[in-house]
């Protein structure tokens, strides 16, 4: 209904007509049917352009892009990705001071005699009093090599107020190590996957030395297996420790008897023997050698280590030789020596590439075109062009190449055919 208002002006009466204001709810319709037949006739000429070639699509981030994908890797920590070590060689290249701290362990064979030698991993015997090795270098101090060396690990996996190794509540003055090549262990070794194998070994004393001062003796070539054929083996207990426990040097585990042979098995998982400690981040598994002197019927292997002052015991041969010596004493199908696994968490994003029936089918390949004015070297390519997909390339938005993913082998491409190729980054 229309309002009038009344004006009085000198010619009489006059009738004014108030206008409608226009809604704002219009306007906004207005500039939304606008806004989306702009982007109609956008997608349309897209569309049109296609089929004349395209050379990027943008990624849909919600669609397209998967990230931070997180898989755990695992390997054969040993070359070749192989999980056990059972034949082992030490090398003749190290100098008699070198073997006094540490023996470099190597597969395929020693390093002065082929090529063709891998180093797996080093050997070592700590005492924290110096005990079973010689000062070499003339001073006073007792800065033997086995005190450098019990102390260089408490150092490295120890707190700064703690300086010994504690296995199963219980301080250890004597230590055996060993230290795998960090190149093959990645992020850690793998909890789970890890299995010692060591064989007795003849605790006698060598002809002549009275028993008494047999770890003073039973050193270098007076080492050897007892010919009993008896062997322990340690696992360590991630199997029933979830998660490890966390130290100054990070993630630890206690190493037991146990075999990962068909399954993880602890042996009497009630009260297992305690022989050291596994710190899988750092790639270093502690040995008591306390234990390890005991003899088979305690739990141990008769190590019998030299403990004398001013003697260098050369105890890391035995560890040597228990370790290399028990591949032949277990069963056919299992392996003694030592068996361990490499793991990493590897964050992944996946790019999906969809390639749809108008897109992609021409090529801008010297092969594709002739003459110098570029044109279709064969006529029914106007219409029916053939292609081949190879090689996937990733741009940021300025259009740079940052990465580039290969397929196994061409992939046909033409306006009968799609595609999607799923590229994955590792970081």
């Amino acid at each position: 209904m229309a309002i009038y208002n009344r004006a009085i002006s000198r010619r009489g009466p006059v009738a004014f007509r108030r206008r409608r204001p226009v809604s704002a709810t219009s306007q906004v319709e207005n500039l939304a049917r606008q806004l989306a037949n702009q982007i109609i006739r956008e997608r349309e000429q897209a569309k049109a352009r296609q089929r004349l070639g395209r050379i990027f699509t943008t990624f849909d981030p919600t669609d397209d892009v998967l990230p931070n994908n997180i898989e755990t890797v695992t390997r054969g920590l040993f070359a070749g990705n192989t999980g056990s070590l059972t034949s082992m060689f030490t090398s003749s290249n190290l100098t008699a001071t070198q073997k006094s701290y540490f023996q470099e362990i190597f597969s395929t064979g020693d390093p002065a005699n082929t090529g063709n030698a891998n180093s797996e991993l080093s050997l070592a015997y700590g005492h924290f009093n110096g005990s079973g090795s010689k000062d070499t270098t003339g001073n006073m101090n007792n800065d033997t090599p086995s005190r450098a060396i019990y102390k260089q690990y408490a150092q490295l996996l120890l707190a700064p107020n703690d300086k010994k190794f504690t296995i199963n509540g219980t301080d250890t003055d004597q230590i055996y190590i060993l230290n795998f090549n960090r190149a093959r262990i990645r992020e850690k070794l793998d909890p789970g996957n890890f299995e010692l194998t060591l064989a007795q070994l003849s605790g006698s004393a060598p002809s002549g030395i009275e028993n008494g001062f047999a770890n003073n003796a039973h050193t270098g070539s007076n080492v050897k297996l007892a010919g009993t054929n008896q062997f322990i083996q340690i696992i360590d207990d991630s199997s029933v420790t979830t998660g490890g426990s966390i130290a100054e040097g990070g993630l630890v585990y206690n190493l037991v008897s146990g075999s990962i042979d068909e399954g993880t098995v602890i042996h009497s998982p009630t009260s297992p023997v305690y022989y050291g400690l596994l710190y899988p981040q750092h790639g270093v598994a502690i040995l008591n050698g306390e234990q390890l002197n005991l003899d088979f019927s305690n739990g141990g292997v008769n190590f019998n280590s030299v403990t004398g002052s001013g003697v260098q015991g050369d105890n890391t041969v035995k560890l040597f030789t228990s370790l290399s010596g028990s591949d032949a004493l277990t069963d056919s199908g299992t392996n003694g020596g030592i068996q361990a696994r490499s793991s990493e968490q590897v964050k992944s994003t996946y790019y999906f590439v969809r390639v749809k029936n108008a897109e992609y089918n021409y090529s801008n390949n010297p092969s594709f075109v002739t003459g110098s004015l570029g044109e279709l070297y064969f006529n029914t390519f106007v219409n029916d062009p053939q292609v081949y997909i190879t090689t996937v390339g990733l741009y940021n938005q300025r259009r740079e190449l940052l990465a580039t993913a290969k397929l196994s082998q061409p992939l046909l491409k033409n306006y009968t055919r799609e595609a999607l190729i799923k590229v994955k980054l590792d970081f």
